[in-house]
């Protein structure tokens, strides 16, 4: 990653490829026992397949410098899952160092699910499930943290969720790898999927918190029933030993037709160490939360395909599609931005696309991509073509 620090005056297909792969390295890839075997052309075969949405089989049936899809993944399901998330979150704080600074960052937090229309797997533990997409409701969950800056959305943490643990387990996980990163977190912005008691408390321990209520109790709907915007307090398991008592921020806007819909608009939302801001204010930052969706819609761009029961691969390919994300976003930045008072000019037409299409096209040379194929020698049958003629 030194050519980032020292970038020449162009910027090439083949810097990119080697900058992607190089990165790949750096996971753990011990290989079967007595297989001999070269790295750089496996880490070269996921790449390509993660920038092109293929799958191995697609990418090894296409070039000549490859294993077969067999060989490959036969390696690939030889990597360790903890091992491989915790160099990958140190790839990622490394990530963070090199663009973002020491300054205190805001992160949010989300649930990305894959959804799996496979039956068979591994532990049925390993799948979650949520509203039915594309005829199932099953996904494999992971839980990540997005730094929230317009300029440099990184990715800084990621880990799997399992059906068998509890979220809180998830956010504690997440928390840990957040802890390691090389700057401060000024606030934490969740969804309603964290609003749970042992959730709530280990995000307000590490940093200020803010995350939409779920609505439901006669508490709550007192809370609701106002016209204007306040602070309370709110109670969750009132009378029950693993009571917790928050801020609650209560925020009134007028809708306005927006939707087609008109009157009041009551939200409310956990506000813990936040009391300093107005209610109207904690829901503008919030409301900041939504870069994540682009975030991830960019991660899915780059993830490649498989029907693999392994959740190891599918987590490494996960994985791989964040740094692969992260890496855009740094050459973006660190290479490409023009310099300017006020902030680094973001070159508009370096979009993901293009970063995947540079990548794609220089892996298309290193792993002999296949330009030609055998015809039969028959061709179309001469009858065939004498009705069509008539």
């Amino acid at each position: 990653m030194r050519f980032l620090y020292h970038p020449d005056t162009v910027l090439t297909a083949p810097d990119l490829e080697s900058l992607a792969v190089s990165l790949l390295q750096e996971l753990p890839l011990p290989g079967v026992e007595a297989a001999v075997f070269d790295s750089g052309v496996i880490w070269e075969t996921v790449t390509q397949a993660a920038v092109d949405q293929k799958s191995i089989k697609a990418v090894t049936d296409t070039a000549r410098r490859t294993y077969s899809d067999d060989y490959t993944l036969t390696q690939l399901h030889t990597v360790p899952p903890d091992e491989l998330e915790a160099i990958v979150n140190d790839l990622f704080a490394q990530q963070a160092a090199m663009i973002l600074g020491p300054s205190p960052r805001i992160i949010c937090l989300d649930f990305v699910d894959i959804h799996y229309h496979d039956c068979p797997h591994a532990e049925a533990s390993e799948l979650c499930h949520t509203k039915p997409r594309d005829g199932t409701s099953q996904c494999h969950r992971y839980l990540a943290g997005f730094v929230l800056c317009r300029a440099k959305p990184l990715i800084v943490a990621v880990t799997p969720v399992r059906s068998d643990e509890p979220k809180s387990d998830a956010v504690e996980q997440l928390l840990d790898h957040v802890a390691a990163l090389p700057f401060d977190v000024a606030g934490l912005l969740a969804d309603r999927g964290f609003y749970d008691c042992t959730s709530i408390e280990r995000l307000d321990a590490t940093a200020p918190v803010a995350l939409p209520i779920i609505r439901r109790g006669k508490q709550m709907a007192e809370k609701l029933d106002t016209t204007v915007s306040y602070w309370t307090e709110y109670v969750m398991y009132k009378g029950s030993e693993r009571k917790l008592r928050f801020p609650l921020a209560v925020c009134v806007s007028y809708q306005q037709g927006n939707r087609e819909k008109h009157g009041l608009l009551v939200r409310a939302y956990v506000a813990c160490d936040l009391t300093d801001r107005t209610p109207k204010e904690v829901e503008a930052l919030y409301q900041k939360r939504s870069a994540i969706e682009t975030a991830f819609r960019t991660m899915r761009e780059a993830r490649a395909r498989t029907s693999t029961t392994d959740p190891a691969v599918r987590l490494l390919f996960i994985l791989v599609s964040f740094l692969l994300r992260n890496l855009w976003v740094i050459v973006r930045w660190g290479v490409l931005a023009t310099p300017r008072r006020g902030g680094r000019a973001l070159p508009v037409w370096f979009r993901f696309e293009v970063f995947r299409e540079w990548v794609d096209h220089a892996l298309d040379d290193t792993l002999g991509r296949k330009w030609e194929a055998v015809t039969n020698g028959v061709g179309i049958p001469a009858n065939y073509s004498e009705l069509d003629a008539g």
